[in-house]
């Protein structure tokens, strides 16, 4: 708990065993984790098995690989069901580190936040930390093209380690989402299009063998759905194209 609210950490996880029992004792170090939530998308090794092994986590798997956001949809609707007031989504690869819980947990339990981001960027120490340089390069690059398009001031859209409050969360319409490495983006958009305030904080970048990492065609994929995710939104804030993704907005929250 973080003054009365129900903290929740999701691990959307596939082929994690090497790393999943380490990122869990880790997350639970931090004292204020009430649930943990694996959502294994039909791993090819045994993260299931090592996450059923777990105290305070709820294990869910998929009978096939559906994708990384059908994992975080998954994610984020049993974390609505077990009643988490407070939901962090940690990777279990190692490659963010639980210790910045507190921190994140503090800005949305204390009413300042309803969506944090641990930003990789925001420092100034991602190539010192591994980053390879294609990476940051395209990840500034999109950054900026982003910023323009949704009208906001973010360090970086592509972080997967993030945390919501509950009211905001319930709002998303996330399954307009796609299935894939996109989805993080599209999730970030919405919660610009209702008009919430998104945080960063900065994150120590760590890249070794175990942690998860896209290949550059996909990557490039990815790419392409950021860009076409933005452009999207700002047809949509125009009124210039009608949208599931973003629909008829009222006030936030």
């Amino acid at each position: 708990m973080y003054k009365g609210s129900k903290v929740v950490v999701i691990m959307p996880a596939y082929n994690a065993e090497k790393t999943l029992k380490k990122t869990y004792e880790e997350v639970m170090a931090q004292e204020i984790v009430d649930l943990v939530i694996v959502v294994d998308d039909a791993s090819r090794d045994n993260t299931a098995a090592v996450a059923g092994g777990l105290g305070n986590t709820l294990v869910y798997r998929h009978e096939r690989n559906m994708g990384y956001g059908a994992n975080q949809k998954t994610c984020y609707r049993l974390a609505l069901e077990s009643s988490g007031d407070i939901i962090i989504m940690v990777h279990p690869d190692y490659q963010y580190t639980p210790m910045l819980i507190p921190a994140m947990a503090s800005l949305i339990g204390n009413g300042l936040y309803k969506c944090v981001l641990g930003s990789r960027i925001l420092g100034g120490y991602a190539l010192d930390g591994g980053m390879p340089a294609w990476k940051y390069i395209s990840n500034r690059g999109l950054t900026l093209i982003e910023n323009i398009l949704l009208g906001a001031k973010l360090s970086e859209y592509h972080t997967g380690y993030r945390a919501f409050a509950r009211d905001l969360l319930s709002r998303l319409p996330l399954d307009e989402n796609d299935d894939d490495f996109v989805f993080d983006n599209q999730m970030l958009a919405q919660v610009l299009w209702f008009g919430y305030t998104i945080a960063e904080i900065s994150c120590p970048t760590k890249y070794f063998p175990e942690a998860s990492s896209i290949n550059f065609r996909r990557s490039v994929k990815y790419g392409m759905g950021c860009i076409r995710t933005a452009a999207e939104y700002w047809l949509a804030r125009r009124g210039l194209l009608q949208s599931g993704r973003f629909p008829v907005r009222g006030g936030a929250g």
